[in-house]
């Protein structure tokens, strides 16, 4: 009788630790919207991203550097920094600023990142390209202006209940005079109350 004791004891015991031990994710589907709101957790999320950009390329757009240029500005996304106490990947924010600054032609880019890899294709080219062909050193397209900017966020708790607030501040810096021709912020608040979870 103790010896049945013992294994039911036992069994019950690795169901126990089992059911309350590591969970993963195994089932999933796809969001049909993906604009819809994602406050999942308190950390800075896609649709933190799809807010503040939407609205920064709104002002942006109406700015006269844009409007009233006879043609197509040629700008160049540089960095944005990160002042919080997140790890974000401020380069997707500024790629989804790009993509959708070029989707209304408005503006024309250069591409930063892609420098060392043309200077290696210009070395190549020189010595394996036709002359009709070969592209050289010395016709690309200057820059008109530069836009670059910066993520802040503040994080205020006070018992069962966070906020969590970020602002997101972009520049247009004209390239010739170094004045900053536009500035703009997005500011962003949510509101958490913390809850007890289960198992």
């Amino acid at each position: 009788m103790k010896n049945l004791v013992l294994v039911a004891s036992l069994v019950l015991g690795s169901v126990l630790t089992i059911s309350c031990g590591n969970k993963a994710f195994v089932k999933g589907q796809y969001d049909q919207d993906i604009n819809q709101a994602n406050l999942l957790t308190d950390k800075w999320s896609e649709t933190d991203m799809q807010k503040a950009v939407s609205d920064l390329i709104g002002s942006i757009k109406k700015h006269p550097s844009i409007t009233r240029a006879k043609r197509p500005p040629v700008v160049m996304v540089t960095r944005m920094k990160n002042r919080t106490s997140e790890h974000i990947e401020t380069q997707s924010i500024m790629d989804m600023l790009r993509v959708e600054l070029m989707r209304g032609g408005e503006v024309v880019f250069v591409d930063r990142e892609a420098r060392g890899d043309m200077s290696e294709e210009y070395d190549y080219q020189k010595e394996n390209a036709s002359r009709e062909t070969m592209k050289q050193r010395g016709n690309q397209t200057g820059t008109d202006y530069i836009i670059n900017g910066r993520i802040d966020s503040i994080v205020q708790q006070a018992g069962r209940d966070k906020t969590v607030y970020y602002k997101l501040t972009l520049n247009l810096t004209n390239l010739r005079s170094g004045l900053i021709v536009w500035s703009d912020y997005k500011q962003i608040r949510k509101i958490y109350k913390k809850t007890r979870v289960g198992m």
